[in-house]
């Protein structure tokens, strides 16, 4: 479906009727399909899931006025916006790659919106800056991505040859390229480092930020070639409550599509722990 916000319109999955909800954020590139094997385990559960896809990917506008348009804390606007649309006053949330970033950017803002919090891949920034040369050494392309234009046009040579060695584990590599073909999606798609994760702040020491009000959980998968274990276990000095970290074996960074079921599981499990009321 279609939701209309104040600055942008959304496409949105929002499926079943009733239940606890559960809000599903994806990261670069991917859309809301990124979770359709997490929403129909969630929903067949009894969770009512809402699966957005942000602005500037997939079928979601992509508005004007450079990388400020993408700046997180409009993501995390458009998504306590999105759930005031749809009457939902608390729900877990689940973020992954920057998605992750996002959902921890509503738990500051907006705490008493919050069930639980479920981080997948990127942990807390102050933990992925201060694991060590291996981790920067991982992540070189977000300074790569800082380059507007010489990005684009790198990503994007030889029908995006150097992207698609980056997806090289994407199960849906072919599908998440297809929409980044058209006129100034691949820009939209990079503009969140840009206004994010710009260069001054990856280069300098990190800060530590406002701790997270648990429960939290943690998820990161042995196979993942961007980020390290340490970045995601140091997570849990950041988090003030429950912290709970989960590990998933034979998988790589997309692993809500690499291990469909284990992922469920573990959500359900965790927010069985966690209920709201």
């Amino acid at each position: 479906m279609r939701v209309e916000l104040s600055e942008v319109t959304l496409d949105v999955e929002v499926s079943g009727e009733s239940g606890p909800a559960v809000l599903l954020v994806h990261g670069f590139p991917d859309s809301r399909d990124l979770w359709r094997h997490q929403v129909r385990a969630l929903t067949a559960a009894g969770y009512r899931c809402v699966a957005p896809t942000l602005r500037g990917f997939g079928s979601s506008d992509r508005p004007e006025g450079g990388p400020e348009a993408y700046h997180p804390a409009k993501h995390v606007g458009d998504l306590l916006e999105l759930l005031d649309r749809l009457e939902i006053e608390r729900a877990h949330l689940v973020g992954h790659d920057w998605g992750s970033g996002v959902v921890q950017g509503i738990t500051q803002v907006a705490p008493d919106r919050v069930v639980s919090l479920t981080l997948l891949s990127v942990g807390n920034i102050a933990s992925i800056l201060g694991s060590g040369w291996e981790q920067r050494q991982r992540l070189w392309h977000l300074l790569l991505f800082q380059l507007r234009g010489l990005a684009e046009e790198w990503l994007a040579r030889d029908d995006f040859a150097a992207l698609r060695e980056m997806l090289g584990d994407h199960p849906d590599a072919e599908a998440v390229l297809s929409p980044l073909r058209a006129p100034g999606a691949l820009t939209a798609a990079l503009n969140i480092y840009r206004a994010g994760l710009p260069a001054e702040a990856q280069l300098a020491a990190p800060r530590p930020p406002a701790p997270l009000r648990g429960p939290v959980m943690g998820m990161w998968s042995a196979g993942d070639r961007f980020l390290t274990e340490q970045s995601m276990t140091g997570t849990g000095k950041h988090v003030d409550g429950t912290w709970r970290y989960e590990r998933v074996e034979n998988a790589g960074h997309w692993f809500p599509l690499d291990a469909p079921e284990l992922v469920s599981e573990l959500l359900l499990d965790f927010f069985a722990e966690n209920p709201a009321g």
